[in-house]
């Protein structure tokens, strides 16, 4: 029987990594004493036990400065009880012909048939015709069903999705970990294969995803949000302010949330820290937000001199800034500083959406409606603020169609973990606006062309988005017809029959 004063391996992921120089580190109320040794951890363990605790939280304090949290986790992963964390499946050990289907293949408007799909490794290698025959090759009978690339979200929290807001700023960093890597699971199993994280400590959640530690799509991580003080990635407490300059971090800049910097040359190092981290693109706060409790959703954030020295630090690493902005002045500002992505901008003008059109900047939206799907508000500042928004949000899809905007989808679910089945309906609900056809396209295509501006700096070499030799293998077969709606997508559940995600199959109801 193991004594009560013995650590369990389940207690061990909940430990907080805050290094103190007496201590070690120091975790949460609960985990606390794990990494002080002045307090015996087990009266009738003797000095085996103490060293075998000392060995393990030496061992993981090793992988967490080396790899994160999930890193960590790694030897413990075969003490797991349940699916939270998942293997990934093996690749398959011969090609796959994908028969009998009908193709979206993303770039075209149509739907085609008499075509098949052959996957070699982890790419697309060729579409054969229907009577072809491929020697050697694993063959799928997709039913007549239809072949489409895996979904992209380009506006994801990976680590904020799962968890209300109170839970992510007051949790132990472990189990922001553990809620992310089981959420990235259920994303990929909604047929979202790629997302674009949007700002939070993602890092080593795709590592772990990459590496088959857990199961997820391909993160595109941002990093932290660069904010200036007060702005919207500025989550301190009323009480923390004013911050001494060189005055300690926030809680949300220790976790990796978020970074404050004021003056381009504070921009500059944050930007370039976030490279460092592996950061595909960079985000930069430009502009009021609705979740945030103050910042006003008309004030402008940021000089263009910052904007352009956080521009210049990503294009010097052939990458790009995504900027979080709703207001006119805010965007145009934001363009004029080389900006080449705009989340959200649901209160643009004409003279803002005129600029994004001419300079050829991506519009990156989302389908912020007020309606059923909204991220839940309880403040009556934040909802008049989401009202305003909501109204934006449909003047925002027409200028955009319109004026022929680079446009992009994504969802921003954030501190709402009630929403994240709606994921697929955030898609299919804008029917209202698009036809099927090209609001699939946008989903996929189009979004993988905003992923392809990192350049030398995305993580996955291939294209993503499309069905078309030599893509990265990302498949979705499901019961739906394109041509008339997107409501398959609602209900991944029942209508996604498989999903393979770098010629890997993590869904077989073939």
């Amino acid at each position: 029987m193991r004594c009560a004063a013995v650590p369990s391996f389940s207690s061990l992921a909940a430990f907080n990594p805050s290094f103190n120089t007496e201590d070690g580190f120091i975790g949460s109320h609960e985990g606390a004493y794990l990494g002080r040794r002045r307090q015996p951890v087990c009266t009738c363990g003797g000095v085996a036990a103490q060293v075998l605790h000392d060995r393990v939280m030496a061992s993981m304090t090793r992988r967490m400065f080396l790899g994160g949290a999930a890193a960590a986790m790694v030897p413990f992963i075969g003490f797991q009880t349940s699916k939270a964390i998942a293997q990934q499946p093996a690749p398959p050990d011969r090609p796959v012909l994908l028969t009998n289907l009908r193709l979206f293949d993303g770039v075209s408007g149509t739907v085609q048939e008499g075509v098949n799909i052959l996957v070699e490794g982890n790419r697309i290698s060729a579409l054969p015709g229907a009577g072809e025959v491929i020697e050697n090759a694993q063959m799928i009978d997709c039913g007549g069903r239809l072949a489409m690339p895996g979904l992209i979200d380009v506006h994801w929290h990976s680590m904020f999705c799962g968890l209300t807001e109170m839970a992510a700023m007051t949790a132990d960093i472990g189990y922001v970990y553990l809620v992310a890597a089981r959420e990235a699971e259920r994303t990929l199993l909604r047929g979202f294969t790629s997302v674009r994280d949007a700002g939070g400590p993602s890092f080593a959640l795709k590592r772990a995803i990459d590496e088959g530690i857990v199961v997820g799509p391909r993160i595109f991580p941002s990093g932290a949000m660069i904010s200036q003080t007060s702005g919207h990635g500025d989550f301190r407490m009323r009480y923390e302010v004013p911050r001494q300059t060189g005055g300690p971090l926030s809680y949300a800049e220790k976790m990796g949330a978020a970074m404050i910097a004021d003056g381009a040359d504070e921009v500059l190092r944050r930007v370039r820290e976030q490279l460092m981290l592996g950061a595909s693109q960079v985000k930069l706060m430009a502009g009021g937000g609705v979740t945030s409790h103050y910042d006003p959703l008309d004030t402008t954030q940021y000089t263009e001199a910052e904007l352009r020295a956080g521009v210049q630090a990503a294009e010097d690493w052939g990458t790009y800034v995504m900027v979080h902005v709703y207001t006119s002045k805010g965007i145009q500002r934001a363009v004029k500083a080389g900006v080449q992505s705009i989340e959200h901008g649901q209160l643009a003008d004409e003279t803002a959406a005129k600029l994004m059109a001419d300079e050829g900047v991506w519009w990156s939206l989302q389908p912020f409606l007020a309606d059923e799907d909204a991220n839940l508000k309880a403040d009556p500042n934040s909802k008049e603020k989401q009202r305003e928004v909501a109204e934006g949000t449909v003047r925002a899809y027409q200028m955009a169609i319109d004026m022929k905007i680079k446009t992009a989808w994504g969802t921003d679910i954030l501190f709402t973990p009630q929403n994240l089945s709606t994921q697929g309906r955030q898609l299919a609900k804008l029917t209202r606006f698009y036809d099927p056809l090209s609001l699939l396209k946008m989903a996929t295509a189009q979004n993988g062309e905003l992923l392809a501006m990192a350049g030398q700096r995305s993580p996955y070499k291939g294209k993503l988005g499309v069905i078309e030799p030599g893509g990265l293998a990302d498949i979705l077969i499901a019961d739906g017809d394109p041509t008339q709606n997107l409501d398959f997508i609602s209900d991944p559940d029942k209508n996604l029959k498989l999903i393979m995600k770098d010629g890997r199959i993590y869904k077989d109801q073939l």
